[in-house]
């Protein structure tokens, strides 16, 4: 194969590699980092500190216990007196180890609703239900003798997750994201061998695919700031921003911890692939100086 086509053939090859980068990382989080359940809640379960998300459940819960107290018990004027104790009840309720289980055992449920719903093997809207935090706060305002805390209607608030006119756009998407969660990597990879297998100059190759790399990690870097952005803005008005700027950020820490990798290896390699060729060159030059050179015979004068 002549050297120019086997040039191009890499350049090709090598520049498809690094375009697969960041869509391979991403296609394979989506996929498998966030369809494990035992490794979503995990990364879920520090948010139960989380004062935004505190203030989050604080507010939802509370507006929820005293609608409940409008609708049924018809005690408006002293919605006003009671709201102070309910929120504090439930901030009390949100620093305490039944909260933090609670939170847990939720995300759990969730997470297995929203994946039998993805797989298509439930065809309903995935909810939460806030039915037993508000029963938890109703036992501690009746502890601490808050004014009709006995009778807090203890209902079955579904918070939506999935809607259901959703489920067959997002199936077929998720469908999409577990076969490309696994061949774009696998796809990264073969083709920068075969670049790096192709080309000419073997050591200009391995170093443009470890640049390349690491700009695909830093194109991924960014991918994750915009998106954070976009997601936040896209939010409907009774949503926090806080509290769902702190979930993205837990969501995606594993995706911003491979960018970063990615642009440190890349980096690493080329640079040591650099360094080796300037010693390897400083060697040879040493060794043509420290080599003796031969002195010319000299020519014996003819008689």
């Amino acid at each position: 194969m002549p050297s120019r086509l086997r040039s191009a053939l890499s350049a090709v090859l090598i520049t498809l590699s690094c375009l697969l980068v960041p869509f391979g990382a991403l296609a394979a989080w989506a996929a498998y980092g966030l369809a494990d359940t035992g490794r979503y809640v995990t990364t879920m379960a520090p948010l139960a500190a989380h004062p935004a998300v505190r203030d989050a459940v604080v507010d939802t819960v509370g507006d929820g216990i005293l609608r409940a107290v409008d609708e049924h018990l018809d005690v408006r004027p002293v919605r006003g007196s009671v709201r102070p104790f309910v929120h504090d009840a439930v901030r009390s309720f949100t620093q305490t180890r039944a909260f933090r289980l609670a939170w847990d055992t939720g995300n759990r449920l969730t997470h297995d609703a929203v994946l039998r719903a993805l797989r298509g093997e439930d065809e309903r809207a995935v909810t939460i239900d806030l039915a037993p935090v508000t029963a938890q706060v109703k036992r501690q305002l009746t502890r601490d003798h808050v004014p009709l805390a006995a009778h807090i209607p203890v209902e079955h608030t579904e918070v939506p997750v999935l809607p259901a006119d959703r489920l067959p756009t997002l199936r077929k998407g998720y469908h999409v994201l577990e076969v490309a969660g696994f061949w774009l990597p696998v796809a990264a990879v073969v083709f920068a061998v075969g670049g790096i297998a192709l080309a000419v100059h073997r050591r200009r190759a391995v170093i443009a695919t470890a640049l390349g790399t690491a700009l695909g990690g830093a194109l991924l870097a960014v991918a994750l700031a915009v998106g954070r952005g976009l997601t936040l803005a896209d939010l409907p008005p009774g949503v926090p921003h806080p509290a769902a700027g702190a979930v993205y950020d837990a969501l995606t820490g594993t995706l911003r911890t491979t960018a970063w990798l990615l642009m440190g290896l890349g980096l690493t390699v080329a640079l040591a692939v650099r360094l080796t060729r300037r010693l390897r060159l400083s060697r040879r030059t040493r060794r043509r100086r420290a080599s003796p050179t031969t002195p010319p015979t000299p020519t014996r004068a003819k008689a």
